[in-house]
Parts: structure tokens; sequence; C-alpha cells
């Protein structure tokens, strides 16, 4: 790829800043008073301002490799930001449910911990890397899954978990293998030792690899922990898993496959667009019978990574596919999380219970419809542009076919999204007693500005498919 190498850790001043913050809270949380630990929460706020000006000087430079394992380019830099603003606003999100809370330092350092993996899983440029950043990414969100210990929450953490340790022991197998074949790590050579190696077993190492990513992804067929997740644990875990994992894996997926895998020798194209067609129609027919707003985001999210693995399956075919995967996480991150903050701010998890929601407070009632409209894919919202670079891309790479079903799925959940934003215009019930709960202020604040910001995104999504590298 004609990559400078670094040796020089300044190069992962993202990184560090949120190890060393994650470190520090840990241990300042260990000797602070509960009434006092908000400064964990505001030392790791610090930590993602400063790695995110880190990645705006570092996107300056030239692409690099550092230490011959972490690619820096503009698909690692583009996720640095993605998942630092993302745990921007979850640490907002969360202040509410976590303030005052015994373990209210444990899900800081959790939270920055798990995106420190999310953001090395896209980094990855060597199978062991990818591999402990694949832990990284799981260790830590495994303990957030169950981080409350109340209602359904354990069971959702358990049911995580286990699939976790299956899908890294399927990961470690499949890097094995992959190794065995090509008789080296690094993607590069990866791809050569796979071109002169037996195919088949390495279809089958690939095949499990890319089965610990589509769980780190929340992909079908791994897809089964995410509704109970985002049902089971409270709004701000909820967003938090359902976003932050999905932003690294699925680049990762797209890097190994781009990188590593030659097409020729084995056809990941056809496996990754079966995943798509797959997970954006069981996610879409899923949340059609939802009546859990949290249960129906689940569902949702489902969906929207089998549209992101569009991108992936033709990428190498044309220069669009990166800068629409990249666009669309972006879009997806600040959506997702603002659909997940109206139900933190309202704490209401019945659709039905959002009925008046415009007359008690308008501009909240607009921030669901901007989050959920835009989760269909409707203009002007981030995620409109994300899903017309995506479909404009598998056209371009020979995927008329899948481009059709995606645009049938898209028509299709509006339905269901039309279920949610519709009582939340009618007027309330006499009976209804959903006024009397006090709303987060936190998390209001946070849906107001996530669902401001996609429409942000949205409108000025010329300049950042630019910056991304797309031509035209």
């Amino acid at each position: 790829m004609g990559m400078s190498v670094n040796s020089d850790p300044a190069a992962l001043v993202p990184e560090i800043t949120l190890l060393v913050s994650a470190v520090t809270g840990l241990l300042a949380g260990a000797w602070t008073p509960r009434e006092r630990q908000g400064m964990i929460h505001v030392l790791a706020a610090l930590a993602t301002v400063v790695g995110l000006v880190a990645t705006a000087l570092a996107a300056r430079q030239p692409d690099e490799t550092v230490f011959g394992t972490y690619v820096l380019d503009t698909a690692t830099h583009t996720t640095r930001a993605i998942v630092l603003v993302a745990v921007l606003a979850l640490i907002a999100l969360s202040r509410d449910t976590v303030a005052g809370h015994k373990r209210e330092t444990e899900f800081v350092v959790l939270l920055q911990l798990g995106a420190l993996g999310s953001i090395a899983l896209a980094g990855a440029g060597d199978l062991i890397m990818l591999f402990a950043a694949f832990l990284l990414a799981s260790v830590p969100f495994y303990a957030l899954a169950g981080w409350a210990k109340q209602g359904r929450a354990t069971e959702a953490a358990l049911k995580y978990y286990l699939a976790g340790a299956l899908a890294g022991v399927t990961t470690a197998a499949g890097v094995t293998i992959l190794f065995g074949v090509a008789g080296a790590t690094d993607y590069e050579k990866v791809a050569d030792g796979i071109s002169r190696g037996p195919a088949a077993a390495a279809a089958v190492g690939l095949i499990a690899v890319l089965a610990g990513l589509a769980f780190k992804a929340g992909a079908v067929p791994a897809h089964f922990w995410v509704p109970d997740i985002a049902e089971g644990t409270p709004p701000p875990v909820a967003a938090a898993l359902t976003t932050v994992p999905k932003i690294g894996a699925l680049v990762a997926f797209y890097r190994l496959l781009d990188t590593a895998i030659p097409a020729a020798a084995i056809d990941w194209r056809l496996i990754t667009a079966v995943l798509a067609t797959a997970g954006m129609t069981l996610g879409n027919l899923a949340a059609f019978a939802q009546t859990s707003a949290l249960r129906m985001l689940g569902y949702s999210t489902v969906s929207q990574v089998g549209y992101l693995l569009m991108a992936v399956a033709v990428a190498g075919r044309t220069p669009l596919a990166q800068p629409a995967l990249l666009l669309y996480l972006a879009a997806y991150a600040l959506t997702n999380i603002a659909g997940f903050a109206v139900v933190a701010t309202t704490h209401e998890h019945r659709i039905d219970r959002y009925r008046g929601l415009f007359h008690r407070d308008p501009l909240l009632a607009l921030a669901l419809t901007v989050a959920l409209l835009g989760l269909v894919g409707t203009p002007p919202t981030a995620v409109f542009v994300g899903k017309l670079e995506i479909f404009t891309a598998a056209m371009e790479g020979g995927l008329a076919w899948l481009v059709v079903i995606a645009a049938l799925n898209t028509l299709a959940s509006l339905f269901y999204y039309l279920r949610w934003i519709t009582p939340a215009f009618r007027p309330a019930a006499e009976d209804d007693s959903a006024a009397v709960t006090p709303p987060s202020r936190w998390a209001r604040a946070v849906a107001l500005t996530t669902a401001a910001l996609t429409l942000l995104l949205g409108i000025g999504s010329g300049i950042v498919l630019n910056a991304l590298g797309a031509s035209g």
C-alpha cells in the first residue's frame, strides 16, 4: 500500500489518552466519595476532546503503519472521530442514570476501554492485532451489559457474554487457520499467502473470523443478543452497546476483506451480500411486531448493519465504497444515540406510552421524529445521504439486485417507525399519567443535540464525503 512505517507512540495520542483516562478514572474513583464522582465524567469528557483534537491533527498527515500492525489512514481517523463523539454523547446521556450509583466510575471506565477496543479494531492491519482488539472491544462491554444488576440486565448480560465467548473462540480459530494457510499475520502478506495456499482452508478460516466480527457488529446470524441487550439494560448502556462496537467491527470487516482476502481466491463478496440481505430483512421483519420501543430499536440496529454491509460487499470495486461506509457509520451513531436518548428522557419503554409527547414536549417529539425518520433514511438526515451513497456504490460494484432488496426493506421499515411516531403527535388520553414522569435533563439535551447533528451532517455531507475521499 506504500505506507510509511512509524514506531513513535505520539502517533497514538487518541488511543493513549483514552487508556490513561480510563486507568486514572478507575484509580481516582476508588478514593473519591460517591457524591463527587462526577469528576470522573469530566475527566473522560476531557479525554475525548483531546482525542478529537489529536485526530484532527493526525488526519492531515500521510497514511502510515504504527509498530507494523496498526494502520493510520482515513478509515482509522474517521473511526476515531465517530467513536470519540459517540463516547462524549454517551457520557452526557448516562449522567442522570449513573449519578450517585455505587458503580458510577466503573460505567465510565468500561465505556472508555470498550471504545478503545472499537478504535483498535478499525485500525488493525494484522491478524494478531485484530484478535487483541476484538478482546478489548468485548470484555469491557460484557461487564457494562451487567452493570445495572437489575431487572433483565443480568439475563441479557449473560446471553451477551456466552455468545461473545463462542465468538471469541471462533475468531481465534479463524485467525489460526488463516495464519496456517498464509504463513503470516500481516494483512498484505496474508493476501499473498492465501492466493498461493489451499482456498478451502482459507475459506473456513475467513468464515470463522467473520463470525466474530459479525457478533461485534450485531449482524445476522450473530445478532441474537442485540434485542435482549437493547430492552434489558438501561438506555445509556443499550445505546453504548448497540453503537460503539459496531463502528470498529464494520471498518475492520471492510479492511480485512479489502486488504487481506483476495476475492479471486474466496468469493467473500457473495458471502457479505448474503449477510447484508439477511440482516436488513430479518431485522425489519422482527421489528414489525414489537411494542417495546427499546426492542424495536434493537432490531432496527440489526437492519442498519445489513445496509452497512452493502458497502463492504463492494470494497475495492468502487472508490465510493469506503467513504459511503464511513459517512453512514457517523450518521448511524448520531441517530441511534438520539433514539435511545429519547427513551432515557421519557422513561417510557412502550410505544403506546408516547401518545401526546408533542403536546408535552414539542422539541423532544421532533427529536424523536428526526431520529426515527433518519433511521429510515429520509432527507435531509445524514442517514439518507449515507444510504444513497451506499446504494450508488453497490450499483457501481455490480450488485444491483442487492440495491433492489435494500430499497424494498427501506420502504417496509417506514411502517414500523411510523407506529412510534404517530402516537407522539396525537392528543394524550385523559387517564394518561406519562406527563407526571419527570424527564431526564441530560438525556433530553443529548436527544436534541444528536438529532440536530444528524440534520447538520446531512446538510454538510458533501463536504464530509470530499474529506473522506469520495470522488465527484
